[in-house]
């Protein structure tokens, strides 16, 4: 058995607890998954990872001008965040979402419904059976040390409205 014996100003103690008890834990997390969201929406401005690292120039990129996974901007696009009272998340149901967060070391792709891929490379078209592709990971979710500092900033000012 345990007991707790506290001295001094209690009340103080128990009406700071009972604030923080009480507070609107779904529209903070509502902020939190705010702050997330424009976050990874910027890392597709900048071409960086949460790490800071740039990502790795896509061959399209490269040869057709433009940015790095944002081509058509679907990926971009469906970034969405969702938040309740238990907490948030940022992320999105593209199917190719996760190769390009993850990158795919090698993949054979085989034509299935035609007699072969058509594809373009290096300005020439190729006729293939199937193709073996690697995409570098270029991680857009996550959390970056600015994405923390961001968010302790926000639950600062909440809490200080709160008061």
């Amino acid at each position: 058995m345990y007991s707790i014996s506290l001295e001094g100003d209690a009340q103080r103690m128990r009406r700071k607890m009972q604030r923080i008890a009480d507070l609107d834990k779904k529209k903070l997390n509502r902020l939190l998954a705010e702050d997330t969201r424009d976050a990874t929406l910027e890392r597709f401005k900048t071409g960086k990872g949460p790490d800071g690292k740039t990502w790795k120039t896509s061959i399209r990129a490269s040869s057709e001008g433009g940015k790095t996974l944002v081509k058509t901007a679907q990926l971009r696009n469906s970034i969405q965040s969702s938040s309740d009272k238990s907490g948030f998340a940022v992320g999105t149901n593209v199917k190719h979402a996760a190769t390009h967060q993850f990158g795919e070391p090698g993949r054979t792709i085989r034509a299935k419904k035609a007699k072969s891929l058509r594809f373009q490379t290096g300005g020439n078209w190729v006729s293939k059976k199937e193709v073996r592709i690697k995409i570098p990971a270029r991680p857009y979710l996550g959390f970056s040390d600015d994405d923390q500092g961001t968010m302790k900033h926000t639950i600062e000012d909440f809490l200080q409205k709160e008061d």
